[in-house]
């Protein structure tokens, strides 16, 4: 489970912290062809934090979201922000109906599971899936860039995209899309966590905190560029991050 002392970090940034605005937006983009194409009404955000996200997507699509988290913390900020009908569980045993839900979304979860754990969670949220429905994970990439935030934030794992593939083929998902995100900054991002900081003799810490305008800005703008590039159909061969779309088969 995600440090619970990050959920405060989350709820007061997320609105408007550049790695949250791009993210959203490189989400949005690759969602959109799929949400015009399919009837979706019932939707699952399973591992919801403060369920911003699932409010998000709810203006946006005009989805019936059902977000879910463990921690209570997550589910009181998602309350304050007058998200409904909240649910709080186990990723790893979801109290959900087999083929409830016409799309199941999971952003930045897996990694809280330990390495050779990640199978148990991934078949629930396949099981609570209708057949044909849409599935969009994200999880944390490369074990090169685990940081202090990584750390903080009780990340377990990271994935590469033939790992994340796998997991979909054994669990008879026919993937539409899986990209590397926040790839432009892979550079920086690189020399930040395996130069700079273990040069540093300081505790994990998180990577969620207030940033100037300038660089807030600055920051924000490879990630629209990235956007641009991944709706125009092109993906990234390395990144920070990992997002997988994919389908499960008929039966």
């Amino acid at each position: 489970m995600m440090n619970p002392a990050e959920f405060a970090n989350i709820a007061a940034l997320e609105e408007n912290f550049w790695w949250f605005r791009g993210m959203r937006r490189i989400l949005f983009r690759l969602l959109d062809p799929e949400a015009a194409s399919r009837k979706i009404e019932r939707v699952l955000e399973a591992g919801c934090g403060t369920g911003h996200l699932s409010l998000a997507l709810e203006k946006r699509y005009g989805w019936k979201m059902f977000p879910s988290d463990l921690a209570p913390e997550g589910l009181n900020h998602g309350r304050k922000l007058g998200a409904r009908r909240m649910i709080q569980a186990n990723i790893a045993s979801l109290p959900c109906r087999d083929g409830i839900f016409d799309a199941v979304l999971s952003m930045d979860v897996l990694v809280h599971f330990p390495l050779g754990e990640e199978s148990k969670p991934f078949a629930e949220l396949v099981r609570v899936l209708k057949p044909g429905g849409l599935m969009a994970v994200r999880v944390s990439a490369l074990d090169i860039l685990r940081s202090r935030h990584s750390r903080f934030a009780h990340e377990r794992q990271r994935f590469t995209r033939p790992r994340l593939l796998a997991l979909a083929q054994a669990h008879d998902l026919n993937v539409i899309r899986c990209t590397y995100l926040n790839s432009l900054l892979f550079p920086v991002a690189l020399a930040k966590f395996r130069l700079y900081e273990p040069l540093l003799v300081s505790p994990p810490e998180s990577g969620v905190h207030e940033t100037p305008g300038w660089l807030d800005n600055l920051l924000y703008i490879p990630l629209r560029l990235e956007e641009t590039w991944l709706g125009a159909g092109l993906n990234f061969p390395l990144g920070q991050s990992l997002l997988m779309l994919a389908a499960k088969k008929p039966r």
